[in-house]
């Protein structure tokens, strides 16, 4: 590569490679070729080299150049130290180029739970590649927790991620018979407003529906808040209210009957799955890899990994 002069610790390299280079080369003019500079600049690398050591390390006549015993060692031990710069170069473009390595990843509890087919299918074709799978409920600052990729549900939090698009994940309107019981069944999205809401922070209270009308958005209210899907279903398993759910963490409860369905006749707004990963991190050959594996699955219609099921919370801010 070319050469530049300099007075900091890459100049010192330069100098090293000019002079290994004059070496091996057997001239100034044939190293200045290989390492695509003049003559007049491997010349300068070389005396910088000797200045800066205060020791001669080539012997020069007008048909030949000999290595002082000082020059001797001293390549001995410079090309043994390009050799090794090269090796760890060589190491850095692998890693960009070949998956391998520790993959941090975080995501909710519900999309972790579709995740280990995924992960042991992708992990049986890149063995070199670990995974550490940290589950919250909340979008984590990526940065500092040093993820290298996030599945969520929900509009980006910060305009620092870059997003790719998974699929869409469905809420449903739910209620146990008993607190049907006591309150009686919404007809519409409007009626939920003399309901008792349990709300899903990162849902919010700002519940919307589509139906043959169109779109409608009611603002609800409740007396249980939570950051956590799970508290939220107990409580309205435990009659004390009507939950936004994602669909497939309550499925099995309304099969038996636990949980009844709402508003048949709306449709609650999908959110959208994506992955996400810092704008300011260049993306590794094992979260590129990995990014694609999903996407690819997605789009084979693979039944080990739905992630419109796999849905179970909207990002919220970074913490």
């Amino acid at each position: 590569m070319p050469l530049a002069v300099g007075e900091d610790a890459m100049d010192r390299l330069a100098s090293m490679q000019a002079f290994v280079q004059v070496v091996d080369s057997g001239s100034f003019a044939g190293a200045a070729k290989r390492l695509i500079a003049s003559p007049a600049a491997v010349t300068h690398h070389v005396q910088a080299l000797e200045e800066r050591l205060g020791v001669q390390l080539l012997n020069r006549t007008t048909r030949k150049l000999n290595l002082t015993e000082v020059g001797r060692t001293f390549y001995e031990h410079s090309a043994r130290i390009l050799a090794q710069v090269k090796e760890a170069e060589l190491s850095a473009t692998a890693l960009q180029t070949t998956p391998s390595g520790l993959l941090r990843l975080n995501t909710s509890e519900g999309i972790a739970r579709t995740m280990t087919p995924v992960i042991a299918e992708f992990s049986a074709a890149h063995p070199a590649v670990s995974f550490d799978l940290v589950v919250t409920d909340q979008m984590v600052d990526m940065i500092e927790g040093g993820f290298d990729l996030a599945l969520r549900a929900g509009s980006l939090p910060d305009s620092t991620l870059i997003s790719r698009k998974l699929g869409l994940g469905k809420l449903t309107v739910a209620a146990a018979p008993k607190y049907l019981a006591r309150r009686g069944a919404p007809r519409r999205p409007e009626d939920l407003t003399a309901h008792n809401s349990l709300i899903y922070q990162l849902i919010g209270n700002e519940w919307q529906f589509r139906g043959a009308q169109g779109a409608v958005s009611v603002g609800v209210s409740g007396n249980l808040r939570s950051n956590s899907l799970e508290a939220v279903r107990r409580a309205a398993l435990l009659g004390v209210g009507v939950a936004l759910l994602p669909a497939a963490l309550v499925a099995a409860d309304l099969e038996k009957g636990a949980l009844v369905r709402l508003l048949p006749d709306y449709d609650a707004n999908e959110v959208v799955i994506q992955a996400v990963y810092p704008a300011s991190r260049h993306l590794s050959a094992k979260t590129r890899s990995f990014l694609d594996f999903l996407v690819r699955r997605l789009d084979d219609g693979a039944a080990a990994f739905d992630v419109a099921r796999a849905f179970e919370a909207p990002a919220a801010a970074a913490a």
